[in-house]
């Protein structure tokens, strides 16, 4: 797991706790800590394809963790230029380097006014804040933002 809870201010975040670094017309795609850490331990990513067209608050892959299989939701709308592979190999490292060698997705932004709708870091750990705040089901604290009974249904 990482081992310290960061949400780097050069980067852009979706509500969904996806980040995007944006570089003038391309993006790399991760998962935040905040994201990683609900999940526990990942132990599969499969890379979506290259020139893959992709949509902003759409689902463009899946990882599987410990606990859930969860979609990952695209921040921004794009065309896959590269994935990584070592991730898909070592799914941990989306656990232990989320912001660097665990990046999921590198991609050719169709529309870059879309990153304007995405929150920076401040605003991001606003969002994640309210979602701390432990509710109590049956006897343990529920962090997550959307359960039903004591299940999470959300997606990342």
């Amino acid at each position: 797991m990482a081992t310290e809870e960061s949400y780097p201010e050069d980067l852009r975040y979706h509500p969904e706790h996806d980040w995007a670094r944006i570089e003038g017309d391309q993006a790399t795609f991760g998962i935040t800590w905040y994201a990683q850490d609900s999940l526990g331990d990942v132990v599969f990513f499969d890379p979506p394809e290259v020139g893959a067209t992709i949509a902003k608050d759409e689902p463009y892959t899946e990882v599987e963790s410990v606990k859930a299989v969860s979609d990952v939701i695209s921040p921004l709308s794009g065309e896959i230029l590269e994935v990584n592979d070592e991730a898909g190999t070592n799914p941990e490292l989306i656990n232990t380097d989320p912001y660097g060698q665990g990046w999921m997705v590198k991609v050719k932004l169709t529309d870059t006014s879309e990153v304007e709708a995405l929150l920076d870091a401040d605003g991001y750990r606003e969002l994640i804040a309210e979602y701390i705040t432990p509710r109590k089901c049956s006897g343990f604290a529920v962090r997550f933002p959307r359960t039903v009974g004591c299940y999470w249904t959300g997606t990342l």
